[in-house]
């Protein structure tokens, strides 16, 4: 098991920085991070999203988005680019086949980027926490140059749930898993590799695929008429492991989640996942995500990126629910003025090893301020942070959270 400080942090893609990029507003978030006593800066994806701005389906497994870059026009010398080239030679010449002249270049640009500021987060005490979407996209760089690793006439999805009542039809390729055994997942490993290069910690998307995923007809009008089958279990990380050394992994575990499931994550040794959104039920008592049911491999959310803000989501509670939220909060202890500051403080609370805020929860946002609705293609990934809205104020009132949980970075 990978064990962590008590430590908490909060979740802000790139793109929703003030002008959605790297840059001076990037080092000024981790100011503000250090600030408020928080140890992690998670973000989603960093890879090329798709036409609706999803980093979940994106041109490739292992680029960066270019369109993360804060100096886009940055010199890069020849030197560069040989070395990039020599480090990245599994992936980079299939991304510069798809994406055209000025490919490597562009990468060199992120990971000189990327290492200052994650170099001078580490100095703050402010650590990179990173997302592995599960797939990839049609047509995308990887499955281009590795079409033997990919099923035919199915796609990706997952069954009807809280979230939809059609399922969600993600229309992503499935891996072919044989295909990859025979190759020891080799593809998978350089894909960890290039994770793990980037990031302190990452979550592993729909880490349940890997015990059984939600197989969809390609034709299919939506996720109903999936079937589940069989994953590779264990073994991609196993795999993974052996070349790698230790894997600091987060099982996302959300959703339909099955006794193999759960075994699989905790063989693995990795943290799991809570949500308080999911926790504050009392007609659901074994809830893995009510407070009394959390455990120390946990990271505690208020809420994901999936899912509505705080504000947002206390705010939609009916006559009949909001009462009963307001009962299970006051039960717990926490009476915060603004509800949303009631879930930060119980997520702070949590025996989870690590807590994570969304910003918006920070800032108190409603509705408007979701990044993504699952199942709806249009509208989401576009919420942007305006210039400064993280005060000195808010830090410190979050900072008098965190030390009142015991989660502030050790000195």
């Amino acid at each position: 098991m990978i064990e962590f400080p008590r430590s908490s942090g909060v979740q802000l893609h790139i793109t929703s920085l003030p002008g959605g990029r790297l840059g001076a507003e990037a080092y000024r978030f981790i100011d503000w991070l250090a600030a408020a006593g928080q140890s992690w800066w998670q973000v989603l994806p960093l890879s090329p999203p798709d036409r609706y701005r999803s980093p979940y389906k994106s041109r490739s497994a292992f680029a960066a988005w270019p369109g993360l870059l804060g100096e886009p026009r940055a010199a890069v010398s020849a030197a560069e680019i040989a070395d990039f080239q020599e480090r990245q030679r599994f992936w980079i010449a299939d991304w510069e086949r798809f994406s055209g002249r000025g490919a490597v270049a562009d990468q060199v640009r992120f990971q000189r980027e990327w290492t200052a500021l994650r170099e001078y987060g580490a100095q703050r005490g402010v650590h990179l926490m990173g997302d592995v979407a599960i797939y990839i996209s049609a047509g995308s760089a990887d499955h281009r140059a590795h079409p033997e690793l990919f099923q035919r006439g199915l796609v990706a999805g997952a069954p009807p749930d809280a979230y939809s009542t059609t399922g969600q039809l993600w229309g992503n390729p499935i891996y072919d898993w044989p295909a990859l055994q025979r190759q020891r997942y080799r593809w998978w490993v350089e894909r960890l590799r290039r994770t793990l290069e980037l990031f302190d910690l990452a979550r592993i998307d729909h880490f349940r695929g890997f015990v059984a995923y939600w197989a969809v007809p390609e034709d299919a009008p939506d996720a109903t008429s999936g079937t589940w089958k069989r994953g590779p279990g264990r073994a991609p990380f196993d795999a993974a492991g052996r070349a790698l050394g230790a894997l600091p992994l987060v099982a996302e575990d959300l959703g339909v989640i099955t006794p193999a499931v759960e075994r699989l994550r905790d063989a693995l040794g990795l943290p799991g996942m809570a949500v308080l959104q999911f926790g504050l039920d009392p007609a659901e008592p074994l809830s893995p995500h009510r407070l009394e049911n959390h455990v120390a491999n946990r990271i505690v959310y208020t809420g994901t990126h999936d899912q509505d803000t705080a504000r947002g989501w206390y705010e939609s509670l009916d006559r009949a629910q909001r009462p009963i939220v307001d009962s299970e909060l006051k039960r717990y202890g926490v009476t915060e003025r603004q509800p949303w500051w009631s879930l930060i403080r119980l997520a702070f609370s949590s025996p989870g090893q690590v807590a994570i805020v969304q910003a918006q929860d920070v800032l108190g946002l409603g509705s408007e301020a979701r990044m993504n609705a699952p199942g709806l293609a249009r509208g989401s990934w576009r919420w942007q942070m305006r210039p400064r809205a993280l005060t000195p104020a808010l830090a410190r009132r979050l900072r008098e959270i965190t030390g009142a949980a015991q989660r502030l970075p050790a000195g």
